[in-house]
């Protein structure tokens, strides 16, 4: 009987312009929804009030953490090996789905480079994969790249990658990114809501959030969005005990954001999106969120240039594990 084993390539398998769109199609409902929302505390109140949703955007809307964290786990097919990820580029939503549509996602190898090798440690690279996601019309809902790093078959392996991972792609399309809510009505927003809404923010604000998070259904979260990293579901596929999704690190570090600006309209793009640390379940993470720059839009409303920097609190001490800038819109 031949046999066979499951679990993703490593590294050497990989090759630039290799595509993988065989993770099975995720469609986005109210089940969904509350089990993401029990895991990472979704407070965007578009996506938990139907009735504001409708009379902002025409119909509900899902969680962007959700659409994302979908999206990031329909990538996990070329990562199942994965011992890391270590940053996020060129994240923008091109549409916000609604409550029942289908998420299909492709994902291409664009860069490849073996990482120097260390004596005692066995051989790594890291792959950037360009990560697309549409819905069941062929509409475009998401494109961005992620790093990942993974093992090689071989510890002592030599490849001949070594692309420059500085040049992956960071630019936002600013045009497409403002396109992508250009017909919601933010002033309904504001008219619905007392403040502070866009009028009242300040650069360079500063908020300190009081109270952290634990990290609790860590294995959960991943079936959840059909995440088949193996470091997400087994203790013995990581050194030190199961790794938490980074998607897990973020989601509760846009609860804490809407803490903070609880008019928060949604999230539409990242700057840039860095792992610091590993993140594992039971640890405490807390987050200050800085206003680094305000943006007026023509129509009303704007965008908000937000920092968040969170720190995992667990026995042992408290270490960095995320450094995210992304972009907001508020009415």
């Amino acid at each position: 009987m031949k046999s066979q084993l499951v679990g993703g390539p490593f590294f050497e398998d990989l090759q630039v312009g290799q595509i993988v769109d065989s993770a099975p199609a995720q469609t986005l409902t109210d089940g969904l929804a509350a089990l993401h929302t029990a895991i990472v505390g979704d407070r965007l109140r578009l996506a938990l009030d139907a009735e504001l949703s409708r009379l902002v955007t025409g119909a509900p809307i899902a969680h962007p953490g959700l659409v994302w964290d979908v999206a990031i786990g329909q990538s996990t097919l070329l990562t199942g090996r994965v011992i890391a990820n270590l940053f996020y580029r060129g994240f923008m939503f091109r549409r916000f789905p609604r409550m029942g549509d289908t998420l299909h996602t492709t994902t291409e190898v664009v860069a490849l480079r073996q990482n120097r090798g260390r004596q005692g440690r066995a051989a790594t690279g890291l792959a950037v994969l360009r990560v697309r996601t549409r819905d069941q019309r062929g509409e475009q809902v998401l494109d961005f790249s992620r790093c990942a790093m993974l093992p090689l078959r071989n510890p002592e392996g030599q490849t001949s990658h070594n692309a420059d991972l500085d040049q992956t792609p960071s630019e936002l399309d600013r045009k497409a990114l403002v396109a992508s809510f250009a017909t919601w009505r933010l002033d309904h927003f504001r008219a619905a809501l007392p403040g502070p809404h866009f009028g009242d923010m300040v650069a360079g604000t500063v908020w300190e959030v009081s109270g952290g998070d634990v990290v609790s259904s860590a294995p959960e979260l991943a079936r959840l969005i059909l995440n088949v990293a193996m470091v997400h579901h087994d203790s013995s596929a990581s050194a030190g005990g199961r790794l938490v999704y980074g998607g897990h690190t973020i989601g509760l570090a846009a609860a804490q954001a809407t803490r903070a600006l609880p008019n928060l309209v949604t999230i539409v793009a990242w700057h840039s999106c860095d792992h610091l640390g590993p993140v594992r379940e039971g640890d405490t993470l807390r987050s200050s969120i800085e206003l680094e720059q305000t943006e007026p839009l023509a129509s009303g409303g704007g965008l908000v240039h937000l920092r968040s920097r969170v720190r995992a609190h667990r026995e042992s001490g408290a270490e960095d594990v995320l450094d995210w800038r992304f972009i907001g819109v508020m009415a």
